[in-house]
C-alpha cells in the first residue's frame, strides 16, 4: 500500500504486542523513539490492565495513543488477570486461549484506525492475517535475541548439521524440560512454535529485532538468510527513568545503597513471569549468603498470593543470617535505578532479554541464573560475548549455590573478572553512541516499505 499523503498528515502505526510485560516494555520503547521521528502517529493496542501498568512511563503526548484490547473474561479469569505480569501459572492456558479470541475485536479496531502499518508480535498469527485481508503492510518486531531465532530455525531447516555460529551447548536439562511436559503443555507449546514461524514469515521485507549487531551481528546475518528477508536491529530498548521521578520505594532502597561500598553489591531479581521453586530459592539464598556480597533480592509473588510473608519462600533464618549484607523487596523494585547506583557491581538475573540489555546498557556485568524459554540461550550468549557468567546447573539440571556463590565472589567480592566490567562498561558506551544510527536505519526501512 503506498501512502499518499500531504506532509502535515502522520504517518499512522498500530503496534500490537503479545501480553507479556518484558513484550510490552520493548514496544513501548520503540513506539517512543518512532513518535519523535518522521511525523508518526502511533497507537499502541493492549489490554486495560497492561496499558495502566505503563501509563507512569510514558510523558503525556499526543503522539502515542492508547487502544484498549478487550480479552474474553470469566470470573476465574477476569480483566486484572489479562497479562502475564505476576499471572498464576496454572491460568497461563486460559490466557493464551482468551488472548487468541482476541482476533474478532482486533479487527474492528484495525477497521477502525486503518493505520498505514501495523507492527505485530510473534504470538498472534491472526494479526498479519487480518492486516492482509484489508491490504495493510505488517511487520514483525521481534523481542529476544538473534541468536535463538537463528538457533531454533536452524535445527528446523537442517536438524541433523552443526549449528555454524558457536559451539554452544544446550543443557540436557532444558532440551528434556518440555519434552516430558503433559499433552496438553507439549500441545500449547506446539501452538506457540506455529504462530511464532508464521509471524516472522509473515512480515513484509523485513523483520525488527529489539537487539543490536555489535553483540549480535553474526546471528542477524544468519538469521537474515534462513528468513530470506532483512533483520533490522532496533534495540537495546531500555527504558530510562527521569530524573525527577518521584519513587518512596526507592528512596528506601537508595538509602540503603548509599551505605555500601562501590560495586559491592548484588542486584537479585528473577523477573515477572517466573517464581522459582522453594528448592531453587534455597540454593540461591544459600549461595548469596556464602558469596559474602551485600545483595538486593526482589522477591515477588503470582497474584493472589501476595500477602504471603517473604520468609516462607527463603531458607529458614536466611533474613536474620544476613543482617545488613541483605535488603529483600517484595514485589516490584525500579529495576533501572537499582543498576545505575554506583554500590551495584552485578546483576543476578534470569536473563529475560530486556533485563540483559538493560544491565548492558548501564555497565553491570550479568550473573545468570536462567529459568526457562529463551533464557538459557541469553545466559549463553552473554557469557559468549564476555558480558557475563553463567552459574552452570548439576546434570539433573538443579542450581547450585555453590556455583552461584563462587561467581558472585568473583564479579563482585574478589573482583577477580573485572574483564567483565570492562567490557560490558565498554559495551553499553558503544550502544549509547550508535543508538540514533540505528533508528535511522529503520525509519529509512519503513519509509521505504510505505513508499513515502
Amino acid at each position: 500500500m503506498d501512502v499518499q499523503k500531504s506532509r502535515d498528515t502522520p504517518t499512522t502505526i498500530l503496534m500490537l504486542p503479545w501480553i507479556g510485560y518484558g513484550h510490552l516494555s520493548a514496544y513501548l520503547e520503540l513506539a517512543k523513539v518512532l513518535s519523535r521521528r518522521n511525523n508518526f502517529l502511533i497507537y499502541f493496542c493492549s489490554t486495560p490492565v497492561n496499558l495502566d501498568s505503563i501509563k507512569p512511563r510514558l510523558i503525556p503526548s499526543s503522539s502515542i495513543q492508547f487502544v484498549e484490547l478487550h480479552l474474553p473474561s470469566s470470573p476465574e479469569f477476569p480483566p486484572h488477570l489479562h497479562t502475564t505480569n505476576a499471572l498464576p501459572p496454572r491460568l497461563t492456558p486460559t490466557l493464551h486461549k482468551a488472548f487468541a479470541a482476541a482476533a474478532s475485536p482486533f479487527e474492528a479496531i484495525l477497521q477502525t484506525l486503518c493505520p498505514h502499518l501495523l507492527i505485530y508480535d510473534s504470538l498472534q498469527q491472526w494479526a498479519p492475517q487480518i492486516a492482509s485481508s484489508l491490504n495493510i503492510p505488517a511487520i514483525n518486531f521481534n523481542t529476544t535475541a538473534a541468536s535463538i531465532i537463528s538457533h531454533a530455525l536452524h535445527n528446523i531447516n537442517y536438524p541433523d548439521t552443526k549449528f555454524p555460529l558457536s559451539d554452544w551447548v544446550l543443557h540436557n536439562y532444558w532440551k528434556g524440560k518440555y519434552t516430558t511436559a503433559n499433552e496438553a503443555t507439549l500441545e500449547r507449546i506446539r501452538r506457540v512454535r506455529e504462530s511464532f514461524l508464521y509471524c516472522l514469515s509473515a512480515s513484509r521485507d523485513i523483520t525488527l529485532i529489539s537487539s543490536c549487531r555489535e553483540i549480535e551481528g553474526e546471528y542477524m546475518d544468519y538469521l537474515s538468510v534462513l528468513l530470506k528477508k532483512k533483520v533490522i536491529a532496533v534495540g537495546p530498548l531500555v527504558y530510562e527513568p527521569r530524573e525527577d521521578d518521584e519513587d518512596e520505594d526507592y528512596s528506601r532502597i537508595k538509602n540503603w545503597l548509599d551505605k555500601k561500598e562501590a560495586l559491592s553489591t548484588v542486584l537479585v531479581s528473577f523477573g515477572s513471569e517466573f517464581f522459582p521453586s522453594k528448592e531453587e530459592m534455597e540454593e540461591i539464598g544459600c549461595g548469596l549468603e556464602e558469596s559474602g556480597a551485600n545483595f538486593i533480592w526482589v522477591i515477588r509473588s503470582p497474584k493472589g498470593e501476595e500477602n504471603k510473608r517473604v520468609e516462607e519462600a527463603l531458607p529458614e533464618g536466611f533474613v536474620e543470617k544476613a543482617g545488613e549484607r541483605a535488603m529483600i523487596v517484595k514485589e516490584w523494585a525500579p529495576q533501572g535505578k537499582i543498576l545505575k547506583h554506583r554500590s551495584i557491581g552485578g546483576f543476578v538475573s534470569h536473563c529475560g532479554w530486556n533485563s540483559v540489555m538493560e544491565s548492558i546498557m548501564l555497565g553491570v556485568p550479568v550473573i545468570a541464573v536462567p529459568m526457562h524459554v529463551d533464557q538459557p540461550y541469553n545466559a549463553g550468549l552473554v557469557e559468549e560475548a564476555g558480558l557475563g557468567v553463567e552459574a552452570k546447573r548439576d546434570p539433573d539440571g538443579m542450581i547450585q549455590r555453590e556455583e552461584v556463590a563462587k561467581l558472585i565472589r568473583e564479579v563482585v567480592v574478589d573482583k577477580s573478572r573485572e574483564d567483565l566490567r570492562t567490557k560490558v562498561i565498554e559495551m553499553g558506551e558503544i550502544l549509547r553512541s550508535k543508538g540514533d544510527e540505528k533508528i535511522d536505519e529503520m525509519v529509512a526501512q519503513i519509509s521505504l516499505l510505505l513508499k513515502i
